[in-house]
């Protein structure tokens, strides 16, 4: 069967968001003399989700972990988009792939991925939003992708996810879709070799979509 839905991640695939998460990060740390972090830093401790995301960065001083949460949320809530670009090509393919259906699984929380894809004038192109909060479990688990084929009522086999992350590769593939990994994010390409499809920038998606129709035929 041709494919009919397809399933992209949010940082690192769709937007460049690394910045301005360090940012709140740094805001958030701040009062505790911690050291800070650089982007290079963060890229390697994202794809988690914020909670896991502060863990990592808290390592034993976890009592800290529930203020800096908060401090995080309230920054990044005013920040969002401060430094976050969309990636080159993005707007451009998605228009061509209009007649696909399209959502979005990240394991940022769903206010904050919606508002994020609003405030970048991406938000129409996508007929579900799922966050970290929506389901109860998150990537690499496959059950908000789950969520998605269920409400959409794509079957398996219709359905592509594009992302990454090992995170994305995983919940995919435990789904019973296809995968695309992206190596212009955040992922090291030698972590996304399990994946079906690896392609180095997004406008190569429509050709890899042509290539997998027909291997479901």
């Amino acid at each position: 069967m041709p494919v009919k839905l397809l399933i992209f991640d949010l940082d690192g695939t769709l937007v460049d968001t690394v910045e301005d998460i360090t940012a709140s990060l740094n805001y958030a740390l701040q009062p505790y003399g911690l050291q800070t972090l650089t982007v290079e830093r963060t890229v390697k401790l994202v794809g988690e989700g914020l909670t896991k995301l502060v863990e990592k960065v808290l390592d034993d001083k976890s009592y800290l972990k529930e203020p800096v949460l908060r401090r995080f949320l309230d920054h990044y809530s005013e920040h969002l988009t401060d430094c976050s670009v969309v990636y080159p090509h993005i707007r451009e393919t998605l228009e061509i792939l209009a007649g696909y259906k399209k959502a979005v699984i990240s394991n940022k929380r769903e206010f904050l991925s919606t508002r994020l894809l609003s405030e970048l004038g991406l938000l129409k192109e996508f007929d579900v939003i799922v966050g970290s909060d929506t389901t109860a479990e998150k990537k690499p688990s496959p059950v908000p992708v789950i969520y998605v084929l269920n409400k959409l009522g794509v079957g398996g086999n219709e359905a592509v996810m594009v992302g990454d992350s090992t995170f994305d590769m995983e919940a995919g593939r435990k789904a019973g879709v296809s995968t695309v990994a992206v190596t212009y994010g955040y992922g090291e390409r030698q972590q996304l070799m399990k994946a079906d499809y690896i392609i180095d920038d997004f406008m190569e998606l429509p050709h890899i979509l042509d290539i997998a129709s027909s291997k479901l035929i």
